[in-house]
């Protein structure tokens, strides 16, 4: 008998729990062929939607099944463009209700997994974990640590590595926001290390552009052409003078020069963080850790 995604859904909204038979059944019949379709994707959202308690079972597929659909399933695979970010973000905002911790999860992994994805997605994420922090208890507790630091150290997308002054703004209204709470102990480690960072981290790595890397997938697999065209075409591109101009270049680039460089408080950098200490009038101990970590790295 075939699985009904209507009925298990009216199964689910009268209070049925889910299972982990439940999502077997749900695994077979979204994931049979290795692949979920367009149709399936949304499915699985609304399916989602009618989970009161997820399982442990119900968050790991739809975490890895969505993530595999929004990362690897759109040409190039790896890939995230504008389109499908808006498409996830959409999906996950779709029914007016504040965002659930795990689609916030979604979406950190979707930045983890991808090689490169818009700003506009990592910046979608921060915002909702601001905004559950300060509607809630006001406390950053370890999740939320936990879901910050994956989110400002993501490797995919330009900056990769490096915390940007609005991630660091947001760390920085968090630490307000949360001052006399019970938070948990990493976070302050986590803000200290963010906003470090931020002021004196530098990273050379660029993440191929998505347009050059559907061209490299599509030469890749393109299985009609003959070795000797092949070939011709590699003579025709002159690979070895590609890869010299290449090679020269980085000879061009100081990288320890330019990761020296970073390690100094620009001044812009020093007046940023001036104007933030003194905001206030008195320095708590949050700012106390980051001025000491600041000052032992100048050293």
């Amino acid at each position: 008998m075939s699985f009904s995604f209507s009925d298990f859904a009216a199964a689910l909204r009268n209070g049925h729990r889910i299972t982990p038979e439940d999502v077997l059944a749900v695994r077979r019949a979204v994931w049979p062929d290795g692949r979920v379709s367009d149709a399936e994707a949304g499915i699985v959202f609304d399916l989602n939607r009618a989970v009161g308690e997820p399982s442990p079972e119900w968050r790991d597929f739809f975490i890895e099944a969505l993530t595999d659909y929004v990362v690897n399933q759109k040409a190039p695979r790896g890939y995230v463009d504008e389109a499908n970010a808006a498409w996830l973000i959409a999906e996950v905002d779709r029914d007016g209700e504040p965002v659930s911790r795990l689609e916030v999860e979604l979406v950190v992994k979707v930045i983890e997994r991808a090689l490169n994805c818009p700003a506009s997605l990592r910046s979608w994420a921060l915002a909702q974990i601001e905004e559950a922090v300060v509607r809630g208890a006001r406390t950053v507790d370890a999740d939320e640590c936990r879901l910050l630091r994956r989110l400002v150290f993501a490797p995919g997308g330009e900056g990769a590595l490096v915390v940007g002054q609005d991630e660091a703004d947001l760390l920085w209204r968090l630490k307000d926001a949360c001052l006399r709470s019970d938070n948990a102990p990493e976070w302050k480690t986590l803000f200290v290390q963010a906003v470090g960072n931020h002021l004196m981290a530098w990273s050379s790595y660029k993440p191929l552009e998505r347009d050059e890397a559907a061209r490299l997938e599509a030469f890749v697999n393109d299985h009609s052409s003959s070795v000797a065209g092949f070939f011709a075409r590699m003579r025709g591109a002159n690979p070895f003078a590609e890869a010299k101009k290449v090679l020269d270049e980085e000879k061009d680039v100081d990288h320890a020069a330019r990761l020296a460089e970073a390690e100094e408080v620009t001044p812009d950098e020093q007046g940023w963080l001036d104007r933030k200490v003194e905001a206030d009038g008195a320095r708590d101990p949050y700012e106390e850790a980051l001025l000491a970590f600041v000052a032992a790295e100048k050293r």
